[in-house]
């Protein structure tokens, strides 16, 4: 598990690094302008991550196929997510274009909304690469070639940070764009994630003989479909959670520019560790793939609760941290002292949930593994949407405790998807076995 999840790891929280930097170098410009790209960035990846979402059946259908030994089908299956990926996109660039000017209909403060179209716009671009980098990632983890994606996120990272450079204070004799300028820094970043996957897919193909070029020239409409029909739900599942979020920036927007300044930061660091667990949910999808692709459901069970126990290990970690050190991490991103005081109040209400908030992201992974991408969306629905996001609007506004109720209510929320979450895997995992074990005892009698 180890072997497949550190890579992954480390691949996530440079993902989540690209963002955890813009805001750490547009928080040297002012609150206004990290509320804007605050706003901005929770508009693009809800658009972003919902599409990678349609992406992610193919963690169940290439490991799968892969346990099975079916290596052409690992290839087919690459080339219908990029015939996917590529055009959804595209048009996705259009939709965040026709966006942008309603975004001052949700009572964003008039100083921030303008900074925040431009930000978007640039943004926009980076989507069609970004979303055939998570193609061909995903069926490189499938196949187990995952130490090229870890370097390909640490050097995006590096670029990114030379492009907020340049971009954002004018300097190597661009103009300084401010929040626009990190828009663009991080395209061109994503432009560079995908050509380093691309080039590393031909170096194996020359080197192991997959014979690529013979898959690439057909159109795979049944398979375009077979990825859609796997990956929908997920990708609402992930729309309820990054809808929520999302939600709650734009709630915290109506605050003023500290209060969502506050919350970007205490969001970005929780984010920043959830990146691990997603790590792990990604290898704990692919190991229980592999497992039932070879008809091994107790090998399944046991990838699946090694992932959990991981995830929940390593976020016990990260919940002292927040709890002991709050100020210190605050300070990365601010010395203002009103924004630190709301961002520390901010990472004490994280700690409490980031023990539930391991077990929740890997639970799904092992389901999605397993070809279960339903039950995460019918429990993200309930604890974001009917408990946690009404219950953060009625402590916000109705009770006075501000952004800190909203968190509070989202914490509640979360609490009751990880345990949900864990008992459909339980559930789930002994209707498998009992399966198998009837399946072979068929077998035996036969």
């Amino acid at each position: 598990m180890l072997r497949l999840a550190v890579p992954l790891m480390v691949a996530e929280m440079g993902w989540m690094m690209m963002n955890f930097v813009d805001l750490a170098m547009i928080g040297r410009v002012g609150p206004q302008a990290i509320a804007s790209v605050s706003i901005g960035s929770a508009v693009f990846y809800v658009f972003a991550i919902v599409a990678e979402g349609i992406l992610l059946g193919l963690d169940s259908i290439v490991s799968q196929q892969y346990g099975a030994g079916e290596m052409e089908d690992c290839h087919r299956s690459l080339f219908a997510a990029l015939q996917l990926a590529v055009p959804l996109g595209l048009a996705l660039v259009g939709v965040i274009w026709i966006s942008v000017p309603l975004l001052p209909h949700f009572g964003i403060e008039t100083h921030v909304a303008p900074q925040v179209g431009p930000f978007l716009h640039a943004m926009s671009w980076g989507l069609p690469p970004l979303l055939a980098y998570f193609a061909v990632r995903r069926y490189l983890q499938a196949i187990h070639l995952v130490n090229i994606i870890p370097f390909t996120l640490i050097s995006a990272n590096l670029i990114n940070f030379a492009g907020n450079w340049v971009l954002i204070y004018g300097h190597m004799g661009f103009p300084a764009m401010g929040a626009e300028g990190s828009g663009w820094s991080t395209t061109i970043s994503r432009f560079y994630m995908v050509a380093v996957l691309a080039g590393y897919v031909m170096w194996q193909n020359r080197k192991r003989g997959f014979h690529l070029g013979r898959y690439a020239w057909e159109f795979y409409t049944g398979r375009i479909w077979e990825i859609v029909k796997m990956g929908a739900p997920a990708a609402g599942q992930i729309a309820m959670e990054m809808g929520v979020f999302s939600a709650s920036t734009l709630i915290a927007g109506r605050l003023g520019a500290v209060a969502v300044s506050g919350h970007q930061i205490a969001l970005s660091m929780a984010s920043f560790t959830f990146m691990v667990p997603l790590g792990v949910s990604s290898a704990t999808a692919v190991r229980v793939g592999h497992a039932l692709g070879r008809g091994d459901a107790e090998a399944a069970n046991a990838s699946g609760w090694t992932g959990v126990a991981v995830s929940a290990t390593f976020m016990s970690c990260a919940a002292l941290a927040f709890w002991l050190t709050p100020r210190p991490l605050v300070a990365i991103f601010t010395t203002d002292p009103a924004v630190m005081k709301v961002a520390v109040s901010l990472l004490a209400i994280a700690a409490i949930f980031q023990f539930f908030d391991g077990v929740h992201v890997t639970s799904i992974g092992a389901l999605r593994g397993s070809g279960d991408t339903h039950t995460a969306v019918i429990t993200d629905f309930v604890g974001w949407w009917i408990v946690g996001l009404p219950l953060g609007w009625y402590l916000c506004f109705e009770q006075g405790m501000g952004v800190r109720g909203l968190w509070a209510g989202l914490c509640v929320g979360l609490i009751a998807i990880g345990i949900a979450l864990a008992t459909a895997w339980k559930l789930r995992m002994d209707r498998l076995k009992d399966h198998h074990r009837g399946h072979r005892g068929t077998q035996r009698n036969n």
